[in-house]
């Protein structure tokens, strides 16, 4: 898939008031600094389409872009920002959650873990209560262009270990780099997929 249009649409914190024309949707959430901003901008060869920051947990709103007039990319707020007033934390987490499970154009959620780092609690906790709530996601390593490929596979391998204490198989995993662009074919192929 070639991605030829995208455009901003509407950022709420209101489930109701997110676009109701039928589309499908899918999903991008991950810890904060996680390069969710910047894996949405090289998906859609668009370098400011989502605000990047240095400044972890900048997205507070649902984000929908418009993708080709077909589909719409969601950026969520990441979660398990720790400098965020607890307040303000729990309220986006209860939108999170409002998005995730009462969307019917929900496709897929994709989940984002930086690939420097060994298996996170916050990220394996977040990944079991989709599959508690029986939501498709998918794993998706980013900043793979920051270690080498011994160490990615080691880091992959932890968390297949992980994840097969609570799943019988892994669910899709996409290795990315928004520096390269790796990544960006096979992602953007399963997106089609599931489209058609």
């Amino acid at each position: 898939m070639n991605i030829k249009t995208s455009e901003f649409i509407v950022s709420n914190k209101e489930v109701s008031k997110c676009p109701a024309d039928g589309l499908p949707e899918f999903a991008f959430i991950g810890r904060s600094n996680v390069g969710k901003s910047s894996l949405i901008n090289m998906l859609t060869g668009k370098k400011n389409l989502a605000k990047t920051s240095g400044t972890p947990g900048k997205t507070q709103l649902i984000n929908h872009f418009l993708i080709n007039n077909q589909w719409y990319l969601v950026d969520l707020p990441g979660y398990g920002y720790a400098k965020s007033a607890r307040s303000t934390r729990s309220k986006w987490e209860k939108f999170i959650a409002e998005f995730l499970t009462q969307r019917p154009t929900l496709q897929n959620t994709f989940v984002l873990l930086d690939a420097r780092l060994e298996p996170q609690k916050i990220d394996l906790d977040f990944m079991i209560w989709c599959g508690e709530k029986q939501l498709p996601f998918s794993m998706v390593f980013t900043k793979i262009d920051k270690l080498s490929s011994t160490s990615l596979q080691k880091n992959v391998a932890l968390y297949k270990k992980k994840m097969l204490n609570y799943w019988e198989e892994m669910p899709p995993v996409f290795t990315t780099s928004s520096e390269s662009t790796s990544g960006k074919e096979a992602l953007l192929k399963y997106i089609n997929t599931i489209i058609k």
